[in-house]
């Protein structure tokens, strides 16, 4: 098995690596760092949570050390562009552990906060910096620091910060950085603007690829409960509330959504809060580190979190609503089981979210577990038209009286077609957003009111309280972030 020992890694680093309690380096970092040690631009498929930060991180900083030079002033040396505020913290917290036994100073900067604080620190010796595209702009417009110097570049999740749209704020920071340099760019997806992107930043990559986004980790149990709109809150209560439920995380879509969420918890007598795009620097700060540090069990989270946020102990995640775009499923489900440990992951299905379901089943060629029986729609199968029955009867070309197999009172017929346009705001920024870190709501389909659809229950719950959870492995080795 590869050690980092193996990888050719200064004393420094190891020391340090050892300090943190690692050992063996993932598939990830075993494949990149050579070849960045090597000098080669790198194209690299990977997930959060298979270690890419320190895959580009312990090279970088044992290139910095091993080719020491002065520097003018408010200049860096390396440059890591990360699309949310969150990772770009977690990134730089990871530097600083991995440096601590050298002179490589590190800095982060991104929006939501006073620039005060980062212009000060970048008046310093800075050799790498961490940023969120829009704030590093603002920072080169008021001229608190210089890009002319940059020797080494890294794009991390560079599909998000596409997703985000912040392709106009990479297209100027290309202007204004060296054409000679070596640059790094990570996704977990490789749609064809990645491909593009890549073959205007990099020169001849090496490329490795890890976990592709269609898999998903083996120790995720994962499960649908088909319901109704109306019924998600007192079914995400009753979830919540199941002895197996250590630390969760639920998804919502929009920023709009995962607020409501949390006052109709805190009716519940659940405690939870929320972090997305619209809430402070501050807040979003406090809500992670009260969860990190078990002070709160229950995190509400638009997709912002979906990447970069690595809590140990997540036992499980809940997709309150089911994401648009398949991959997404995969990224927020991956909060869970990490560090060997096992995960469960419950998704909420509504009859408009069908699509999404299958679009995620699709992808990830697993076909999702129902949790309990559902004796009025099973979610996957059409529903039948119920066959003439004498008097009052309903067949197939329609007719008046009621469904055979309905409890009487209820309307017969499918839900109506939602009509376009209208709706929840999402958590999706305008394009040139970047300027402020900050996204612009847009809209984004709301659930269908379905006034003529059969009530289903809470019955899929018994899933979680009959379940036997398998042992979590608390003391597995952790993986360098």
């Amino acid at each position: 098995m590869t050690q980092f020992t193996d990888l050719g890694l200064a004393e420094q680093l190891l020391k340090a690596l050892a300090s943190e309690g690692y050992t063996t380096p993932t598939p990830i970092q075993a494949q990149a760092i050579p070849s960045i040690l090597q000098g080669r631009d790198l194209l690299g498929a990977a997930q959060t949570g298979t270690g890419k930060t320190a895959a580009f991180a312990l090279p970088l900083i044992q290139r910095l050390l091993s080719q020491p030079r002065r520097m003018e002033t408010r200049s860096v040396r390396a440059l890591i562009l990360s699309p949310t505020r969150e990772l770009a913290a977690q990134i730089e917290t990871s530097i600083r552990a991995y440096a601590q036994f050298t002179t490589i100073k590190s800095t982060v900067v991104f929006g939501g906060v006073p620039v005060g604080k980062q212009i000060r620190a970048l008046g310093q010796h800075v050799d790498i910096l961490v940023a969120t595209p829009g704030r590093l702009l603002d920072l080169v417009d008021q001229r608190a620091v210089s890009l002319r110097e940059i020797e080494y570049l890294v794009l991390d999740e560079a599909d998000q910060m596409l997703d985000l749209g912040f392709v106009h704020a990479l297209r100027r920071i290309a202007t204004l950085i060296p054409k000679k340099r070596q640059t790094l760019l990570f996704s977990a997806t490789m749609p064809k603007p990645i491909r593009e992107i890549a073959s205007a930043y990099l020169t001849d990559p090496v490329e490795v690829s890890v976990a592709p986004v269609a898999t998903t980790a083996e120790k995720i149990d994962q499960r649908v409960v088909f319901t109704q709109p109306g019924e998600k809150p007192a079914l995400l209560a009753k979830t919540l509330s199941t002895p197996e439920m250590e630390r969760a995380i639920v998804f919502t879509r929009t920023k709009h959504g995962a607020d409501k969420v949390v006052r109709q918890l805190e009716i519940s007598g659940i405690k939870s809060a929320a972090i997305h795009g619209n809430k402070s620097q501050g807040q979003r700060e406090r809500a992670l580190g009260a969860f990190r540090d078990g002070e709160l069990r229950i995190l509400v989270a638009t997709d912002i979190a979906a990447r970069g946020i690595d809590v140990d102990g997540i036992s499980h995640v809940v997709q309150f609503d089911l994401p648009n775009v398949a991959e997404t499923y995969v990224h927020r489900i991956g909060r869970t089981a990490r560090a060997g440990a096992s995960g469960i992951a419950i998704a909420f299905c509504t009859p408009e979210e069908r699509g999404d379901l299958a679009a995620i089943e699709k992808l990830t060629r697993v076909a999702i577990t129902p949790m309990g029986e559902v004796p009025y729609w099973d979610g996957r199968t059409p529903k039948k038209p119920p066959q003439n029955q004498g008097r009052g009867g309903r067949g197939q070309q329609g007719g008046g009286g009621r469904d055979q197999g309905r409890p009487q009172g209820e309307r017969s017929g499918r839900p109506q077609a939602k009509p376009a346009g209208g709706g929840q705001r999402s958590d999706a920024p305008r394009n040139d957003a970047p300027r402020n870190d900050r996204p612009q709501r847009s809209e984004a389909q709301s659930p269908r009111k379905d006034g003529g659809a059969a009530k289903e229950g809470l019955g899929g719950v018994a899933f979680l309280q009959q379940r036997t959870q398998q042992p979590r492995t608390n003391g597995a080795r952790r993986r360098a972030n």
